[in-house]
């Protein structure tokens, strides 16, 4: 018995995994958060890409 709880209390203490499991978690937030608003990134990422053609329009109607 007292093998068994030497054992546990080694498995409890070792943190060697626990980088990654922060890492995996970290992860899937930022995954759910990005499914949460793609309709709004996606309308501000679209909204600045017009912006960005337009000044390249007035740039070449200049020339």
């Amino acid at each position: 018995m007292k093998m068994i709880a030497t054992k546990l209390k080694s498995l409890w203490a070792d943190e060697s995994a626990q980088g990654s499991t922060e890492y995996i978690l970290l992860l899937a937030v930022v995954a759910v958060i990005g499914f949460i608003f793609k309709n709004k990134i996606k309308d501000m990422v679209t909204n600045k890409l017009a912006n960005v053609e337009q000044g390249v329009n007035r740039i070449d109607a200049n020339e």
